[in-house]
């Protein structure tokens, strides 16, 4: 570790996030429509996205600071059991494949901006969707959390994060600086602004791990290596438990563990907000099919980061918090000036997800509890002002969040982010094919497996410390029966259909449906179709 401020990486750094930051703001001129203080403006572009700005956004959408930094640092610290990421982004694609295009279709011919929108609309229930929005909020903080724990990851390495600086502002400065940059351009270009950053910030990422993969292995020694000096850490015990590290592959004991993660994580991953916010803001539900055949592409983008993990531990790096384990590296081997470039390429991925993470959130509030409980007669540019302010109330959150909890084990962030939105499968993907689910039903189902998951969380991450934080040596939120969101879901869909089979039973009333069979496979909106 280099001791002071590195200060050729942080002015490269530097002229990164100026240039983004400028073009954050220009962007609210870009494709700008003559009728801009509306939702669709602000919160979607316009609905008018193509294919290659899709992808982009997509992209910066999905593969975050949680991709760059707590996928490798939890395959640093725990071994293979980190790679759980990749099979789940390519399970993702097959599934999203089946029900994007049929949300799109439903949502263009309507005016919804938002899932709750549709489950609105589909059910008749303010109350389904009031859970569904409120969940989508609680599950977006943790998340945008983690892309702040990304930047200030970067700046701990190079110097000036505050490092173990006792003084709280000092030490978090980094934090509120990068709040202050994605308020003011979120605030002022909305979707505009990430969609218009994401080329930049993908251009970034594809450079550094295509000179990582190569550079990297070659100073070390190459792969076999790598892989030779990280199984023989893992092979070490930890004093702790006096079990090994971890492992270059999951024994038989993890593995069903790691199936069940990386297949709830990939139940989840389109359920959150930000992903819905980005597939909507397409122009045709042609576009989003092209995108689900060629987004995997990043997901081989991803299996190369996560060895990042193995080459931390062959250079030996030593880190006392895992996240910092990455930009370690890159600071030791890369010269420093492209270490800048990399350390820039981190700091951009996070704040693009994080600006589409806070209009997603901001959406949900304004259109399903602001207009639906508070204002129902509230005109498009009042939804607009009050979408704007609640997007930076939603980043005050997430600060929160991320200020008030453990972060060495980032990767719970995302984790427990999945454990929440993933209780909105049911309503969401089942409402897109059938009504058989009753709205009643529905919500019950939801009770349960939000009720379960948390308190599920809360013990078993820390049964002796009593928070949502985790062990550094190990991925988290892994109960008896595997990833805790899975088996929450699990329970959530069978109380739902339980409950659903007693209701209809009873005759209890359905709630009105405001779609049609022909509105899930329509290629446009109807004329003059958005929701009063």
């Amino acid at each position: 570790m280099k001791d002071g401020v590195n200060g050729v990486a942080l002015a490269v750094c530097i002229f990164f996030f100026a240039a983004v930051t400028v073009m954050g703001f220009l962007a609210a001129r870009w494709r700008k429509a003559a009728d801009a203080d509306t939702l669709d403006e602000w919160g979607l572009g316009g609905r008018s996205f193509g294919t290659w700005v899709t992808w982009f956004l997509l992209g910066g959408d999905l593969y975050t600071a949680y991709t760059f930094v707590a996928v490798p640092a939890a395959v640093y610290a725990a071994g293979a059991a980190g790679f759980f990421a990749v099979p789940y982004t390519i399970l993702v694609y097959p599934l999203i494949f089946t029900f994007l295009p049929r949300l799109w279709s439903v949502s263009h011919r309507h005016g919804y901006v938002t899932t709750s929108d549709f489950v609105r609309g589909r059910f008749g229930s303010k109350g389904l969707s009031l859970a569904v929005a409120l969940t989508g909020i609680l599950a977006t903080m943790p998340y945008i959390a983690l892309q702040l724990v990304g930047i200030q990851a970067v700046l701990d390495v190079m110097g000036v994060g505050g490092g173990e600086s006792t003084n709280w502002f000092v030490k978090d400065l980094p934090l509120l600086i990068a709040f202050g940059v994605l308020a003011a351009y979120t605030y002022s270009s909305g979707l505009r602004a990430p969609a218009l950053i994401a080329f930049v910030k993908d251009a970034l990422i594809y450079i550094v791990i295509a000179v990582a993969i190569i550079y990297i292995p070659i100073r070390l020694g190459g792969f076999g290596e790598i892989f030779a000096k990280a199984g023989d850490a893992f092979a070490q015990t930890n004093p702790d438990t006096g079990e090994p590290r971890g492992a270059l592959a999951p024994g038989e004991g993890a593995q069903w563990a790691y199936a069940t993660l990386a297949f709830g994580s990939a139940l989840a991953l389109f359920m959150y907000p930000h992903s819905i916010t980005a597939t909507l803001s397409s122009r045709s539900r042609e576009v989003i099919r092209r995108n689900t055949t060629i987004l995997p592409l990043y997901s081989l983008m991803l299996g190369m980061l996560a060895l990042l993990g193995f080459m931390a531990i062959a250079a030996g790096i030593t880190v006392d918090n895992g996240q910092l384990a990455i930009p370690q590296l890159f600071e030791n081997m890369f010269p420093d000036w492209f270490a800048g470039v990399a350390f820039a390429a981190i700091g951009i991925g996070a704040l693009v997800p994080a600006a589409i993470m806070s209009i997603a959130a901001a959406n949900l509030f304004t259109r399903n509890i602001y207009k639906d409980f508070l204002k129902p007669d509230a005109t498009p540019a009042q939804e607009t002002r009050v979408s704007k302010l609640a997007s930076l109330l939603v980043k005050v959150g997430a600060l929160v969040f991320v200020l008030t909890m453990d972060k060495t084990v980032a990767i719970n962030f995302q984790l427990l982010g999945g454990i929440w939105i993933l209780q909105t499968f049911p309503a969401l993907v089942g409402g897109l094919f059938t009504r058989w689910f009753h709205r009643w039903a529905l919500l019950g189902g939801w009770a349960v497996g939000m009720a379960y998951g948390t308190i599920a969380a809360y013990h078993v991450a820390s049964p002796t410390q009593k928070h949502f934080g985790g062990s550094s040596d190990t991925i988290p939120l892994i109960g008896e029966t595997g990833y805790i969101g899975l088996t929450a879901f699990a329970l959530n869909l069978l109380v739902t259909v339980v409950l659903t089979v007693v209701l209809r039973a009873l005759r209890a009333p359905d709630g009105d449906d405001e779609t049609s069979p022909g509105d899930y496979t329509a290629d446009a909106p109807r004329p003059g179709a958005a929701r009063a």
